[in-house]
């Protein structure tokens, strides 16, 4: 192994199953979804690294979790129970990335300055559903996490790194744009208005290996620039394509193998396909991997010949998920074996923790008053659906099961657009006093490599210009350590459409332009 003028790198794993077990509210949706299974477990991974020298230490813990966002309420009751277990870490160098699958409990159990919505399920959705308190999630979820994080601490090892940089077809931009210049998210292709595909797209794969000093290998971070997010209509929990890509890559490398998933700057990325779907699919077919969930007419065939719901949704979207799983580890194949002829054993490592105060998407006085009037129309659609349910509860059957609502489907949406819009309208008097929103950012410095956290669904125009201007040999960006909002950019927001308008955003392009300024400047912190 190589020295490079730093300490000595002891390297740590842990891993926990942070999959409930009853029936809970799904996030990820704006109709409300309870659990009825679960098509695979969620984890939490952890990876503890830390840079020993005489008199001198430096560390941190990365923690990925195959969750929707990283509320703060989560954070802090991890942290919390980190700090009671785990001796001599301090739980401020512990920071968590979420997959951003929609298929997980959701765990937002308070809303703060970047989330509307947060609390008990009456508070999520308006109505007292059979499912497990979000907020007893949150607690066995930290219970959790906490144990992953305590295994990789205690498990630090002298070892070493190596990385590379691959390509992988995972992520395609889903913003579509139309002759009059208007963009939607998930916009149809074949419309005759259809114009362009709204921005730029980024296959590169950020591969981090580990390795025992033995020379085995011990662990893969493996950064992606797209959410997990295929079966994000499913009632079943489930990691989503990362599932069959631990899977895939373990199958390769070897079983023991830890894999700490990471989401790169992809607030206006999907998996999902929306040009040369049916080219696709025929390809998925001709590989073996079977149908696909792309219209959801998967579920509904196998519904209507008997199969059970479960199995229905297990099918729903396996195909392009094995498809992107080998795609992985094809790349990860290709980089590993270059990556590993420089291990180092003694990186230069530093760890930077910033509290960055970040500009407010400014609510207009018009969009605040057609918020107000938004969130009346949609307050009398809830309580009338609702007061229809109580009064007579025969109407559930009215709603028949189908692959996308069940019968509290609609009377929820009603009731978190209603919340959305009451949202938006309290923004327009916070920012008079409160113009300013304070977020954290994180980075590691590993050898000539950089990892650069933040609590953004970052439009992927923000992430490239970190990129571009970072002093790193390769940097690995990081959204979703946090509460989780859309970051857009000036020409997504000029389209409009959901994920750049004023209600999906508590943050405008300004606030991405100083969290480029504001990231790069860290980077320079750690060159220095």
């Amino acid at each position: 192994m190589n020295r490079n003028n730093g300490g000595k790198l002891y390297i740590g794993w842990g891993q926990a199953d942070i999959t409930p077990g009853e029936p809970v509210f799904m996030a990820g949706q704006f109709h409300a979804r309870i659990s009825e299974g679960v098509m695979d477990p969620v984890t939490a991974t952890a990876l503890a690294m830390e840079s020993r020298e005489e008199g001198f230490s430096d560390y941190a813990v990365m923690v990925s979790c195959d969750l929707v966002s990283i509320p703060n309420g989560l954070v802090n009751c991890a942290r919390d129970k980190i700090r009671k277990k785990v001796y001599g870490l301090d739980p401020e160098r512990v920071f968590l990335n979420a997959t951003h699958t929609h298929a997980a409990p959701e765990c937002r159990t308070a809303p703060d300055e970047l989330l509307f919505l947060g609390g008990n399920v009456s508070a999520l959705c308006g109505l007292d559903l059979p499912v497990m308190d979000p907020a007893d999630y949150v607690d066995f979820a930290a219970e959790r996490i906490s144990d992953a994080v305590r295994q990789a601490w205690e498990k630090r090892s002298p070892g070493g790194v190596s990385f590379g940089l691959g390509h992988a077809v995972v992520g395609r931009n889903r913003r579509i744009v139309y002759n009059d210049g208007l963009s939607r998210m998930y916009g149809k292709t074949d419309d005759c208005n259809f114009s362009h595909v709204e921005g730029y797209e980024d296959h590169s794969l950020n591969l981090l290996a580990t390795w025992n000093e033995e020379r085995k290998l011990t662990g893969l971070v493996v950064n992606v620039a797209c959410p997990a997010q295929l079966s994000e209509l499913s009632y079943l929990i489930t990691a989503d394509y990362w599932h069959e890509t631990r899977q895939e890559i373990r199958r390769r490398f070897g079983q023991d193998l830890f894999i700490l998933p990471q989401c790169s700057a992809a607030g206006d990325q999907s998996p999902h396909i929306l040009v040369d779907k049916k080219a696709e699919e025929r390809m998925w077919r001709l590989a073996g991997y079977g149908e696909s969930q792309v219209s959801g007419s998967i579920v509904k065939n196998a519904l209507k010949a008997g199969v059970s719901r479960p199995l229905a949704e297990r099918l729903s979207g396996l195909a392009q998920r094995r498809d992107i799983s080998v795609r992985i580890a094809d790349a990860v194949g290709k980089v590993l074996p270059l990556a590993g002829k420089e291990i180092e054993s003694e990186p230069r490592f530093f760890f930077l923790h910033r509290k960055v105060n970040l500009c407010r998407n400014m609510v207009s006085r018009k969009d605040a008053e057609e918020a107000a009037k938004e969130a009346e129309k949609y307050h009398e659609e809830y309580l009338k659906m609702k007061n229809e349910l109580e009064l007579y509860p025969g109407r559930k059957d009215e709603y028949p099961a189908n692959d996308y609502l069940r019968w509290y489907g609609p009377v929820t949406v009603s009731y978190r657009m209603y919340r959305r819009n009451i949202a938006l309208r309290e923004r327009y008097e916070i920012q008079k006093s409160k113009p300013l929103i304070p977020v954290d950012i994180y980075m590691v410095r590993v050898g000539d490599m950089i990892f650069a956290a933040n609590p953004f669904e970052c439009y992927l125009d923000f992430g490239m210009q970190i990129k571009a201007r970072s002093k790193a040999v390769q940097t690995f960006l990081v959204q979703l350590a946090g509460t989780g909002t859309y970051l857009p950019t000036r020409r997504s927001v000029e389209g409009g459409g959901y994920g750049s308008v004023p209600a999906s955003n508590p943050m405008g392009y300004e606030a991405g332009r100083q969290l480029v300024e504001a990231t790069l400047e860290g980077i320079d912190q750690l060159w220095k």
